[in-house]
């Protein structure tokens, strides 16, 4: 008999609708050794998504002429109903989800009585297994195959396939096996997600409210604590073009208290460009303005206040977990942050011959293709500001008595 776990959800509200889990035990000799990575194991993974979890924790050996030989059979999922029934913070005991993350396991498709209440399956690879509910209707399945090849809806309308070229096992989801794929594993438990959610009727949760939470309490209650209480267990945020941020709760404390929340100008504005709200995150564009009055080192490490004024368009991806913050990636144009606080000039050397031999031999400048508050001003005016001015710029034999001090730089 296999092991069972209970796990209630690890979100803020408490409560959710149930889900069970069958995983295998990893190997020694198929764990991950010497890669770190925030990426919980599934038991936790999905309690911070809002479920009550039952896990059943399957050992899988490997014969040589039978294939995989599971200890585990689907006439075990009783146990793990009634457990979701008697917990007290499970939700919609009328129907639980069923993720079967056992790869290459062949079962017989069961006819399952109603009293099974499975209202949407999730698999890992070639795992046949048909779950009928209420006679001949099938439910909802989704399948993750570690193959290449295009997506595609087979003919019975509830069921999908999902294929992950870039992966080399099915044990990809898993962060303690030795072929686990961060990007792929993202991206299968954000399609998982979304089928286990519109078959279960939830949970839900509000990820605007959630993401602005966050926000009020970085720029304008300037709280770690209160910030640090909208997060996982284990968060991370990453500013793409400097690499700055931190990675997991202790970095990322000291980040927000040391560089980022008491760091940022008294007159930091976030306006807002637009949103895109999904099943488990929220990306903003926004333009970032402030006054160069202070080091700023998570947005230009290293550089000296200017007092400049600056309008820099943002894109923020939040990854949202349950009813809190799993990670950030912000990212920026580092170049109009360097043309705006004065620092770029508006020609560099080019090193290089050019192809059509001109000018060879001679000491050669290009036109730095960047611009300054006009980026800000185009994203929130399209019309603002013209387009394709820089299709002109060029490179020019460079000056003997020109120095590369920073030029006062016009439109475009």
């Amino acid at each position: 008999m296999s092991r069972l776990t209970l796990q209630a959800p690890l979100t803020r509200r408490g409560d959710g609708p149930g889900l069970i889990l069958v995983v295998p035990v990893i190997p020694a000799e198929d764990r991950a050794s010497g890669r770190d990575t925030l990426d919980p194991e599934p038991m936790q993974k999905w309690a911070e998504e809002g479920f009550t979890v039952a896990q059943f924790e399957v050992d899988v050996t490997w014969q040589r002429d039978d294939g995989l030989d599971v200890k585990w059979s689907p006439t075990e999922l009783p146990r793990a109903i009634e457990a979701l029934d008697k917990h007290e913070k499970c939700t919609n005991k009328e129907m639980y989800g069923l993720i079967f993350y056992l790869p290459g396991y062949d079962c017989e498709r069961p006819k399952l009585e109603e009293s099974y209440r499975i209202g949407a399956v999730v698999c890992n690879d070639y795992v046949q297994f048909q779950l009928v509910l209420h006679g001949d209707h099938t439910i909802p399945h989704v399948f993750h195959f570690a193959e290449p090849g295009e997506t595609c809806k087979p003919p019975v309308e509830p069921m999908i396939f999902y294929r992950y070229p870039a992966v080399t096992s099915p044990f990809f989801l898993f962060p303690s096996h030795k072929s686990y794929s961060p990007a792929s594993a993202a991206v299968a438990h954000t399609r998982s997600l979304t089928a286990l959610r519109k078959a279960l009727g939830g949970p839900c949760f509000d990820l605007e409210e959630i993401w602005e939470e966050h926000t009020r309490f970085e720029f304008e209650a300037r709280s770690v604590e209160e910030t640090m209480n909208t997060m996982v267990a284990e968060p991370y945020v990453n500013h793409v073009p400097t690499m700055t941020g931190g990675i997991g709760r202790q970095n990322l404390s000291i980040f927000y208290a040391m560089h980022f929340i008491h760091s940022n100008p008294k007159d930091t504005a976030l306006e807002l460009v637009s949103r895109t709200v999904g099943v488990d995150r929220v990306v903003d564009e926004f333009i970032f303005s402030f006054t160069h009055d202070r080091v700023i080192d998570w947005l230009a490490p290293g550089i000296p206040p200017t007092g400049k004024k600056l309008r820099i368009p943002f894109t923020a991806v939040v990854n949202i977990r349950g009813d809190r913050l799993y990670h950030e990636h912000i990212a920026w144009d580092q170049l109009t942050v360097l043309i705006q606080m004065g620092l770029m000039p508006e020609y560099l050397p080019f090193p290089y011959s050019l192809p059509d031999g001109r000018l060879k031999g001679k000491q050669l400048e290009y036109r730095v293709p960047g611009a300054g508050h006009e980026v800000a001003d185009k994203l929130l005016d399209e019309c603002s500001q013209p387009s394709n001015e820089m299709f002109l710029f060029s490179v020019r034999e460079a000056d003997s008595g020109q120095d590369n001090r920073p030029a006062k730089r016009t439109r475009g």
